[in-house]
């Protein structure tokens, strides 16, 4: 916050005026305090253009337009007045993070979260519809978690149901991926559209991704009118009430009221935003503001100009509280004070939304959500099993022998398998359950959250699962061989020989792509493999030292080893290879197993992070100072490239943007690392232990 300045006011109706809280395109925002001394965000039309009658009469619209609605889920309108010529709008302030803020910061919520969601927002909305009312831009960066439930903020766009609202410019303003169909074509909006908004809600709420994607706004668009929402990661049990939400058509969509009894959640459940992480994050940001507040001097007397006041330190970032003034003001976070700090200014464009701070502007390594937890198995011959995340769930091999599950958002133990091999790993199936298998072999199809046995496979002899397409599972047995285990007929597919060496020690890797099958063997080899009967197609020999998991895409296959080789699926033909900085040494040295994000290339190189076009052109980002980078798999989560420092001394983050180290998060043990991402989570296993780290500050 920014001390008041030549032109601000002391007082606005009631409210004593403390400070500066930002200016966005249409306002600027104040930090008041009524007479009790109790906070208020004061938002006032900028005086360039209070003047302009059609542009105050909307500015005061938004309070009127709020203030009709009888809900306890929207924020509330504290005074809306006209003085001295300039309009202004005081609402209440929120304690607690957006909506959008919390999945970054935390994860996607689980079932019983999601549904505690879409049953208060979808009642929300059913109110805002029986004032006659259409919100228009109900989205997770308006809606704001408190410890009282979820509010909706920001009616600057909302509209009277037979209405049509154009921004100055005379455009239609949705927001890409949330807006309805009707929106996007500019048709005339009815309360459908928020329901179709409120489907997306869910569906990002649940996955962390939103449901309509695309590599350019238009692209989302064209998603949104004739693409299919991207549901295949939301729950079952979840999937089937959020798809009616985003029908194309708006008389398809069900009703608030309908949404709302659908999605209730059990008598006693608890709420995300009353237990765990996300409450004490809205405790925090709660007890900050009421000490920000409180440590404001009093004002001067009336007809003083302003005085010197104590600067409080404000950014767009975790940590704060949210002010509901949205619309022409947006929403604003306040921080802790830090001493000797410069004033730093901060405001919105109108339209824009706040992201979190990334961990690329921290420079220090995030607090894990949860853990070190001492429940992992101890690696085995130097290999770690990689954790699984699936669901509201993150699968891992357990210390006292077996698989074991915890809740993604809070670490507590959901489930155990004591009697699955662990040795033998795990895959996540495509209907969202994963396969496992016991002692003797068999194969145990499993649904996430509950562990429970959906089908099996008794003589599959899986000794080590290796990859998973639509409809098989490739393994290698007991005994050594590559067997393919059909999904739909649950049966054996085929079995074909492995040479002895490319089944040593830790086994194999693989992918499968295009109806071939790449396996990449212990003692370096390539071979392939037709997908339908395991006819031997090609292969290449001294590729690596060890096996390293392939990657492929498209008609091409990426090879890490002693140099880093693109060839063509079919045929095996090499189209580009990149030399290895260092050579190839024992576990380390070469390049590692490839990563490949959108369309990047990225891998560990002798001592080095490398980014590569899918052409092959490098391009070297972070270096590290103690040796070559182990061959742990890479993890991209928040904007970052997670790898394993050299010597198994802790795990790294690095941009990717530009390859800067943005911190090291080092734990006393060292040794053999796993990692996997997903959710805006990072998953880490080392010496005994599994930590859950969040990709924000």
């Amino acid at each position: 916050m920014e001390p008041l300045g030549t032109g601000d006011p002391i007082r606005l109706g009631p409210y004593r005026v403390v400070g500066v809280l930002g200016e966005g395109g249409m306002g600027k925002v104040y930090l008041g305090q009524d007479p009790a001394g109790r906070p208020a965000a004061v938002k006032v039309l900028l005086p360039e253009l209070a003047h302009d009658r059609h542009l105050a009469q909307r500015f005061l619209r938004e309070a009127h337009t709020a203030r009709a609605v009888s809900s306890s889920g929207v924020a509330r309108v504290l005074d809306a007045r006209s003085e001295g010529d300039r309009p202004w709008i005081a609402t209440e302030f929120l304690s607690g993070p957006t909506l959008d803020h919390a999945v970054r910061r935390y994860g996607p919520f689980d079932a019983a979260g999601v549904r505690a969601l879409a049953a208060s927002l979808a009642a929300t909305l059913r109110d805002v519809h029986a004032a006659g009312l259409v919100h228009r831009d109900l989205k997770p960066a308006n809606i704001v978690l408190t410890a009282d439930g979820p509010r909706v903020i920001d009616f600057g766009i909302a509209r009277p149901e037979h209405g049509l609202t154009l921004t100055t410019t005379g455009q239609v303003p949705v927001t890409p991926g949330y807006g309805a169909p009707e929106q996007v074509l500019g048709q005339r909006v009815g309360p459908a559209a928020d329901v179709f908004s409120l489907g997306a809600v869910l569906a990002y709420a649940a996955t962390g991704r939103p449901a309509f994607e695309g590599t350019h706004v238009a692209a989302v668009q064209y998603e949104v009118v004739h693409g299919e929402p991207r549901l295949a990661s939301v729950p079952a049990e979840l999937g089937y009430l959020i798809a009616p939400c985003l029908a194309k058509e708006p008389a398809r969509r069900p009703a608030p009221g309908e949404i709302a009894a659908a999605f209730a959640p059990p008598p006693g459940a608890d709420r995300a935003w009353r237990t765990g992480p996300l409450a004490e994050d809205i405790t925090r940001r709660a007890a900050e503001a009421a000490r920000q507040t409180a440590r404001t001097e009093p004002g001067p007397g009336p007809g003083a100009g302003p005085s010197r006041r104590r600067v409080l330190r404000t950014a767009l970032a975790a940590g704060g509280v949210v002010a509901a003034a949205g619309g022409a003001g947006g929403a604003w976070w306040l921080l802790r004070e830090e001493p000797g700090a410069e004033p730093l200014k901060v405001g919105l464009a109108r339209g824009a939304t706040p992201l979190p701070a990334s961990a690329a502007t921290s420079g220090k390594a995030p607090k894990p959500l949860w853990g070190p937890l001492k429940v992992a198995a101890q690696p085995v011959d130097g290999v770690v099993m990689t954790p699984l995340s699936l669901r509201d769930v993150v699968v891992f091999a357990a210390k006292e022998g077996g698989l074991a599950a915890r809740l993604t958002y809070s670490g507590k133990e959901k489930w155990r398998l004591p009697d699955a091999a662990a040795a033998a790993g795990v895959l996540a199936l495509p209907e969202l359950g994963f396969v496992a298998a016991d002692r003797y072999g068999a194969l145990l199809a499993y649904e996430a959250s509950t562990a429970k046995l959906e089908w099996s496979v008794p003589d599959a002899e899986v000794g080590r699962f290796l990859t998973v397409d639509e409809d098989t599972v490739y393994v290698v047995t007991q005994g050594g061989r590559l067997r393919a285990v059909d999904l739909v007929q649950q049966r054996i597919r085929w079995t074909v020989p492995l040479p002895a060496p490319a089944v040593r020690g830790a086994g194999p890797k693989a992918a499968t792509l295009q109806g071939l099958l790449v396996v990449s063997g212990a003692d370096g080899s390539l071979l392939t493999f037709t997908t339908t009967t395991g006819l031997a197609v090609w292969e290449v020999e001294g590729q690596s030292r060890s096996a390293i998991a392939p990657v492929m895409f498209k008609d091409t296959v990426l090879l890490g080893g002693r140099t880093l080789s693109a060839r063509r699926i079919v045929g095996g033909d090499e189209v580009w290879r990149a030399e290895a900085s260092e050579p190839v040494g024992q576990g380390a040295g070469g390049w590692g197993p490839p990563l490949l994000r959108n369309d990047t290339v990225l891998a560990v190189n002798g001592t080095s992070l490398t980014k590569l076009t899918t052409t092959g052109s490098p391009t070297p980002l972070g270096k590290a100072t103690r040796g070559p980078l182990p061959h742990t798999p890479l993890v991209v989560e928040g904007g970052a490239v997670w790898a394993v420092e050299a010597d198994g001394r802790g795990v790294g983050a690095y941009s990717l943007q530009n390859g800067t180290r943005l911190w090291t998060w080092a734990p006393e043990a060292k040794g053999p690392w796993a990692l996997s991402g997903a959710g805006n989570r990072v998953y880490l296993v080392n010496a005994g232990t599994l930590t859950a780290m969040p990709t924000t500050p």
